[in-house]
């Protein structure tokens, strides 16, 4: 077996002092050392295969270089799960690992796992929830840095990251309007939660820019599943005057939008257009034709949730809270097209 290299060993071959290695290894201290001889101590660490003792320089810094991440349900969802990832990945990066626990929406065992994590000399807690929602941090996190993830706190008094809900309902509505759709649905959610308003006003902001009228006909609130969205929809299209497009608050809302079409013989999208919001794959991509949606950005979400946390806990952010709002990009499939003349 080969000897692990340590810090000496970078020092002799860099022919400077342990020192002098370890400042410029060091982001605190790296400032200590001349740029062009940290470069060098750098390169010949990185030529000998060197990775710092993360628990030594725990004992320095009085730092675990572990964070800790809870959330509701998201370890059991197809799509949420790359909040997951992006936590670990950003945090991998510099140094950290990140402990992931799933309470599976159970109060009780989510107390008992931030116990835990606490226990277990954590830095830092991203408090995660599947969907954007208002939360109330639980009380034993009172001193603890944390960052939420999808979700806000009333009082704004921990940074947090969700996605720009209203830019992305606009997004979804100002596609139907560019393929010359004027008579568009708008099948929301019917739950109280800050999606649903955002995504009302993303809607009608929409509608607003491009001078058409909003009419309160053309929304209907549903569960926001696939049936939910097959109810709205049947009743939507029923009309005497349906529309020619339908926006869907998500892919499985537009998943029952597309079954209602099927029943009453309308094809998709030669008689009537639908949209989305999450790029959940295992619908968007399976449906025919595909479905064009706005996609969450749920592995930027997690990335950012766990580089503010490590700039909060190394110093590095600014006093105030950081309140962020992600872009929700556009993913074109197949099932938008001009509406059919007469």
């Amino acid at each position: 077996m080969m000897k692990k290299v340590g810090i000496r060993d970078v020092a002799t071959a860099a022919q400077v002092s342990v020192t002098t290695v370890s400042h410029a290894l060091n982001e605190t201290h790296a400032s200590r050392v001349n740029p062009q001889t940290r470069a060098h101590i750098q390169s010949v660490a990185a030529q000998l295969g060197y990775s710092p003792n993360k628990l030594a320089s725990g004992l320095r810094t009085q730092r675990s270089n572990f964070l800790g991440l809870v959330s509701d349900e998201i370890a059991t969802t197809p799509f949420a799960g790359e909040m997951l990832q992006g936590a670990q990945d950003a945090a991998y990066e510099r140094g950290w690992l990140v402990m992931i626990l799933d309470s599976s929406m159970d109060l009780e065992l989510e107390k008992h796992q931030i116990n835990f994590l606490l226990q277990h000399q954590i830095d830092g807690l991203i408090y995660a929830r599947m969907f954007h929602q208002e939360v109330v941090l639980p009380a034993q996190l009172a001193k603890t840095p944390v960052v939420l993830l999808d979700a806000v706190s009333g009082d704004g008094s921990n940074s947090s990251v969700v996605p720009d809900e209203v830019a992305a309902a606009s997004t979804a509505t100002t596609a139907l309007i560019e393929a010359g759709h004027r008579r568009i649905g708008f099948i929301n959610n019917r739950d109280d939660i800050p999606a649903t308003h955002a995504r009302l006003h993303g809607y009608r902001e929409a509608l607003d820019k491009h001078q058409i009228d909003f009419d309160p006909s053309l929304v209907i609130t549903a569960a926001a599943d696939a049936s939910g969205g097959r109810v709205a929809a049947l009743q939507m299209l029923a009309a005497e005057t349906r529309p020619t497009a339908v926006f869907c608050f998500n892919d499985r809302m537009a998943m029952g939008a597309y079954q209602a079409a099927g029943s009453l013989g309308l094809r998709i999208p030669h008689d009537l257009s639908v949209i989305g919001i999450d790029n959940l794959e295992l619908i968007a991509d399976e449906l025919w034709p595909g479905l064009t949606t706005v996609a969450l950005p749920h592995y930027e979400m997690g990335s950012w949730a766990a580089e503010r946390l490590l700039d909060e806990i190394e110093g590095k952010a600014g006093a105030s809270q950081l309140h962020q709002k992600l872009d929700c990009p556009l993913i074109e499939r197949a099932s938008i097209a001009p509406p059919t003349p007469g």
